[in-house]
């Protein structure tokens, strides 16, 4: 077995950089060529470089895959600078695109690691996690190095492709969860829709994440890691009559997290635009004619690039509570309920934004279910699901163990439940009813357009308790409920516990 060692070096951009993508900025380096070989030899050739700040989004090293080649391996190293307080450190993400190009929202995505990984495998049969089994054709492949963060010293990287050539392996069977799981009819359903296994940045396997989900009482998921597809192949075996598993992707941009949710096995939605690149409504567009809802994912997040920033024009719901309840969904909340108070006042009768929570499990102690999103659905299947997250006929609670009902009632018999409108004139007397089980010690809380406007003493150790409220449309265009931890800070709310999309009042 022979081996081709070849080092090349680059530095800076030098005079090769160029528009790959057509949308963020982007640097093409020098094709790594290779030459055919025998069966059973490998080739292996290494680029070293430093990017320096300011050093743009992506970064494309073609590599040139004669024919005959059996496995793609890539590894790399980056080097970590002595920065001041403050100051990002070198962080550098790691892909692959194969011969058939790297156009934006094109053909050839064949994986994404992100900075989880230091190396990876491509072939016929198998793939390390985050990447796609598949032929190795001839032609231009391409690694796409994301220089995630810059220190002011630069970036070194390194980079070693090893080909093995020989004749492919079969490819291997693919099978997809079904979009139907054994239901209790009109119902309420939880589900947690941000998920992250090892097919990302992950540590769980999907067989992991579906007992964590079944011991958390949930009825669906939606799988969704960062930037890939990979794991679509990998659910069949965890859904069952009890589970229902909905395919989907997070698609990780420099501007903000979105999950596709929901949407047909096997789709890829490209991430590598910003919000100045008007971009997005494009692939907004396809993650729905894949089937899938579009919901940015904790908007107010703190790390580098989680913060959303593309707007919410194309959302079909937000995540509002994403994990362990922090200050940062304290003010998703808040900025979510804004739209509703713009919605209520424009005189619109549909458009508005629901709101959902999930729990962006990624490892342990991450808890999976906590929260999760309990929808009132048809059936237990992935378009019932969609419809009532859409519709908003939904809540979020931090467990299984919270139960929520909430209602108004007017006149002449008419009702209105969650996500609903209760069409009544602007002055009818209007009675909201909110009944919470498995909240023990919490208070429970009625939020309109102007604000809090009840608030219940707290809830005895048996968790139980009752609100019931009156009001008109002319005082209230809506109302919901939250359900809250004592506050551990003084002057500042208390956790949440639940919160339920509103009831709209008036015709």
């Amino acid at each position: 077995m022979c081996t081709d060692d070849t080092a090349v070096h680059h530095d800076g951009l030098g005079r090769r950089a160029v528009l790959v993508t057509g949308a963020a900025g982007a640097l093409t380096l020098a094709t790594m060529s290779f030459a055919s070989a025998a069966d059973g030899s490998r080739s292996t050739k290494t680029l070293t470089g430093t990017l320096p700040p300011g050093a743009p989004d992506f970064v494309y090293l073609p590599v040139e895959v004669p024919r005959g080649v059996r496995e793609i391996r890539v590894s790399y190293t980056y080097t970590k600078a002595a920065v001041p307080a403050g100051t990002q450190n070198n962080a550098l993400d790691i892909g692959l695109f194969d011969e058939r190009g790297t156009a934006l929202g094109g053909k050839g995505f064949r994986g994404w690691s992100g900075g989880a990984r230091t190396e990876f495998f491509v072939r016929a049969d198998d793939a390390t996690p985050g990447y796609i089994p598949g032929p190795i054709r001839p032609g231009t492949w391409h690694i796409v190095l994301g220089p995630y963060t810059v220190a002011p010293q630069g970036l070194p990287y390194e980079v070693t492709v090893t080909l093995t050539h020989g004749a492919p392996g079969a490819a291997p069977a693919r099978g997809y969860p079904p979009e139907r799981a054994r239901g209790r009819g009109r119902a309420w359903y939880r589900g947690d829709c941000h998920l992250h296994t090892w097919y990302s940045d992950g540590r769980r396997t999907p067989q992991e994440i579906g007992a964590l989900a079944r011991a958390a009482g949930l009825d669906f998921i939606n799988t969704s890691d960062h930037n890939t597809h990979s794991s679509h192949a990998h659910w069949a075996d965890v859904a069952g009559d009890d589970l229902l598993v909905m395919l989907g992707e997070e698609v990780t941009t420099r501007n903000g997290h979105v999950l596709a949710l929901g949407t047909a096995p096997e789709t890829f939605i490209d991430w590598r635009y910003r919000a100045r690149d008007n971009r997005w409504a494009r692939f907004a567009q396809e993650i729905r004619r894949a089937g899938g809802l579009v919901v940015p994912a904790h908007p107010h997040a703190t790390c580098i690039g989680c913060g959303w920033k593309f707007g919410f024009g194309e959302a079909d719901a937000v995540e509002v509570w994403n994990g362990p309840y922090t200050p940062d969904d304290e003010i998703s909340l808040g900025d979510w309920d804004n739209t509703l108070v713009s919605y209520a006042r424009s005189g619109r009768r549909s458009g508005w934004t629901p709101a959902m929570g999930n729990s962006d499990a990624h490892r342990d102690p991450d808890r999976i279910g906590g929260p999760q999103t309990v929808v009132l659905a048809d059936d237990l299947t992935r378009d019932a699901i969609q419809a009532g997250i859409k519709a908003g006929r939904s809540y979020v609670a931090e467990s299984a163990a919270v139960e929520v009902t909430f209602t108004a009632s007017g006149g002449k018999g008419t009702h209105a439940g969650i996500g609903e409108r209760l069409p009544v004139d602007r002055d009818d007397p209007v009675t909201v009813d909110l009944e919470v089980k498995g909240a023990p010690g919490c208070t429970l809380h009625l939020v309109t357009d102007q604000g809090t406007l009840f608030t219940s003493a707290p809830l005895p150790d048996s968790g139980a308790g009752r609100a019931s409220w009156r009001t008109t449309a002319s005082y209230a265009s809506y109302v919901r409920a939250e359900i809250r931890h004592a506050p551990t800070t003084p002057g500042l709310p208390g956790a949440l516990a639940a919160f339920t999309n509103p009831v709209f009042l008036g015709k």
